[in-house]
């Protein structure tokens, strides 16, 4: 059944198709597009439907009038989005607006009216995330604010224990590693098992902590960018704390491609990325810690811009690329018209469609499990016995080259290489049925 709701919202992804339609807009006309692109995301929207378990992830016309609302390059099926987010044509035009003025007005603007104009986007992003503008601070991306949150916490002392695991961004374990150098401490990395079910990594965490008595902080990657595994946040967090841990998260990977409010998880420090499954311009990310803990995180290299009790002064960027804050209202208007929860439906169904075309074939290891909650869209797999790095190159390349689908090829996890698979809002049933079809050939061959 169609509700009034239903129709608005098609009626406005359709509107918007057709305007991204004409194509790039003369250099003279960029800003007043953009201005009524940004209106247009979000003046005059209907409510969210009430959404149905799997309903909206299967409607055909929402998610054909989603897909005209980008434009990409159709030579191959991409489904290597996991490295940043295709902006919406809307938000592209927004931002190539937002540039020209900065190129205009320079630092007249920079220096008289910038901060008020991105305090909008802070505004409307901690809303997004259901925590007060003042526990967010702007940051280039999640690797800097979560190099930030690591290196900033001062509750660490010579002797203690810093844990990870082998699904963790190399980055992150990078600064873990770091600690043990700069602050005498014990860095300790464990693996995650294979299969990844919920009860083996609860196991594992269990495991990894018990062995560990003297840990004190725990980093933990919500969705990891290797496999696609979602961890249990909660529970792994609670287990943590009850040991005397403190949580670092990692959710570079998981907000926009998964549906949920930063407080949802009990952990006070995190760090997100908002060029990849929010859709705003590159370099553009956030670092969250609750305003009681703000506290045990330093400086960032003794910041005094702002004042110690402000989460700014644990960030120092230098130079913004202002253009790109000042887009991210727009990205998230387009994120909240699409449906955070929609989009999450949307992304989990495109991978358990391919997934569910060949998990059951002889040669062929999908690593994440099909349990609820533990896989969003990204999803890895690997040939039967092909765990080194050439041997998945050369899956990519044939991939790629025979079938005309583009992957990559992820190191590091324990059991060896494997190759991510991660849609976008823009693939549909085809390119996944496409990928199946093509690794079912492989394997038979």
């Amino acid at each position: 059944m169609t509700t009034a709701n239903d129709s608005g919202r098609r009626g406005f992804l359709a509107g918007m198709s057709t305007a991204v339609a004409w194509g790039t807009v003369a250099a003279g006309a960029q800003a007043q597009t953009a201005t009524a692109a940004s209106a247009g995301a979000t003046e005059g929207l209907p409510a969210l439907p009430p959404l149905s378990p799997q309903a909206p992830a299967t409607d055909a016309g929402y998610w054909a009038a989603v897909k005209a609302l980008y434009r990409v390059n159709n030579d191959l099926v991409n489904l290597e989005n996991g490295y940043w987010g295709v902006m919406t044509e809307s938000v592209n035009a927004t931002y190539l607006a937002k540039s020209a003025m900065i190129n205009r007005d320079n630092s007249i603007y920079a220096r008289t009216q910038f901060g008020k104009d991105a305090d909008v986007g802070r505004r409307q992003l901690a809303a997004a995330l259901g925590v007060q503008p003042e526990e967010i601070a702007f940051t280039r991306g999640a690797t800097e604010a979560l190099q930030l949150l690591i290196g900033g916490f001062n509750k660490l002392k010579p002797g203690d224990t810093v844990l990870h695991c082998d699904l963790d961004y190399d980055s992150m374990q990078y600064a873990m590693n770091w600690l043990q150098d700069r602050r005498g401490v014990k860095s300790v990395k464990f693996n995650i098992p294979e299969p990844a079910t919920k009860a083996a990594v609860l196991e594992a965490y269990d495991q990894a902590l018990r062995a560990n008595p003297g840990t004190r902080l725990l980093l933990l990657t919500h969705v990891s960018h290797r496999t696609g595994l979602a961890m249990p946040v909660a529970e792994i967090a609670a287990m943590a704390k009850a040991r005397g841990a403190e949580v670092i998260l990692d959710a570079a990977h998981s907000w926009g491609q998964m549906d949920f409010k930063a407080t949802d998880f009990g952990v006070d420090f995190i760090g997100f990325n908002l060029h990849k499954w929010i859709g705003a311009p590159l370099g553009v990310g956030c670092m969250y810690i609750a305003k009681h803990r703000l506290n045990d995180i330093d400086r960032a290299y003794g910041d005094e811009d702002w004042p110690a009790s402000d989460i700014r002064s644990r960030v120092h960027t230098g130079t913004y690329n202002f253009a790109a804050y000042l887009t991210l209202p727009a990205a998230l208007s387009v994120h909240q018209a699409i449906g955070p929860r929609a989009k999450a439906l949307r992304l989990r169904y495109l991978r358990d469609r391919w997934v569910s075309r060949v998990r059951d074939l002889v040669g062929i290891e999908v690593l994440t499990p099909d349990e609820p909650g533990m896989s969003a869209g990204i999803t890895s797999f690997r040939l039967a016995g092909k765990t080194s790095a050439a041997d998945n190159n050369a899956v990519v390349a044939r991939l790629k080259d025979q079938y005309g689908i583009f992957t990559v090829r992820r190191g590091g996890v324990a059991k060896g290489q494997c190759i991510r698979v991660s849609p976008a809002l823009y693939n549909d049933e085809r390119d996944m049925d496409r990928l199946a079809a093509a690794l079912r050939e492989m394997v038979r061959g």
